[in-house]
């Protein structure tokens, strides 16, 4: 049995769909209060005692985080507790109880210095997020030396046919009117179907060691969205040119790299992230 911790984010969605489509037994936890046979009530604002995982239960990925950098950034202490002191209490739950734990990361948990950063390079987050991520994949890489049934599998900008950004824009651009896009943000976009792949097989196989998935190239969001507007026929000049650093945002939420050396998932399980365009162009084409 596989179980989605977080079973709610957009990741573990498309992962459940992927794996309940191929015919595994895959429960999912939630805060919410829908719970049932299939739905297992977990907050990890809560404290853990007395909480146990399904019996029967070999593998489990932890999806649940407070993911958006400004949150994290306006309160690091709430959301520390939720991204490193309940995520570690609870994988360490999972590996006494033998069960295999898949940790999803982030690209930064680096610098964004250098392009392609080796998976064995050493962390050095900027922004409050990247930080919180590195501490709990500090503690979880101990257990990996200690040959425990631990993976991490960080993760660049993750896109799918949902993504409000993409949708936004080109809803806003079909429409004649303008974007704002910033001219100092890069990503590099992978499609929610290549991680629910990775997930997928790393879960299934209880891959132990440390893994990246990102696309080939950085480009820009200006860059993105005068790629939407060519696509769409509409005035480049709809797309104006922004700035992070004059948006408010916090501190190192725009890294000048994002990508990573993505060799191993790449030779495992033949996993090739598209380019940036083709990306898009994809994801643009499964929303309709």
């Amino acid at each position: 049995m596989l179980l989605l911790i977080g079973g709610d984010s957009e990741i573990a969605i498309a992962v459940l769909a992927r794996l309940r489509g191929r015919g595994y037994n895959a429960p999912v936890t939630t805060r919410r209060s829908d719970i049932g046979p299939e739905r297992i009530r977990l907050d990890l604002d809560e404290a853990l005692d007395g909480w146990e995982p399904p019996s029967r239960t070999e593998s489990a990925g932890l999806f649940a985080a407070v993911a958006r950098p400004a949150t994290c950034a306006a309160d690091p202490t709430a959301s520390a507790r939720i991204n490193v002191t309940q995520t570690v209490a609870l994988a360490e739950r999972l590996i006494t109880r033998g069960i295999y734990v898949l940790f999803l990361s982030t690209n930064q948990v680096f610098d964004g210095l250098t392009p392609n950063v080796p998976v064995e390079a050493p962390m050095a987050p900027v922004s409050e997020y990247g930080r919180q991520k590195a501490r709990t994949e500090e503690v979880l890489r101990g257990y990996i030396d200690r040959s425990a049934p631990v993976g991490i599998l960080r993760l660049a900008k993750v896109v799918s046919p949902q993504s409000p950004l993409l949708q936004n824009w080109r809803a806003t651009l079909a429409a004649g009117g303008p974007i704002h896009a910033f001219s100092d943000m890069t990503m590099a976009p992978v499609p929610i179907s290549d991680v629910a792949y990775a997930v997928e097989a790393l879960l299934t196989e209880r891959v132990r060691g440390q893994f990246q998935l990102s696309g080939p190239r950085d480009v820009s969001y200006t860059e993105i969205g005068s790629y939407l507007a060519a696509r769409l026929g509409a005035d480049q000049r709809l797309v104006k040119k922004t700035s992070v650093k004059d948006s408010g945002l916090p501190e190192g939420v725009n890294p000048l790299h994002t990508t990573m050396d993505s060799t191993a998932l790449r030779q495992r399980y033949s996993i090739i992230v598209p380019d940036a365009w083709d990306v898009i162009d994809a994801t643009l084409s499964l929303a309709g």
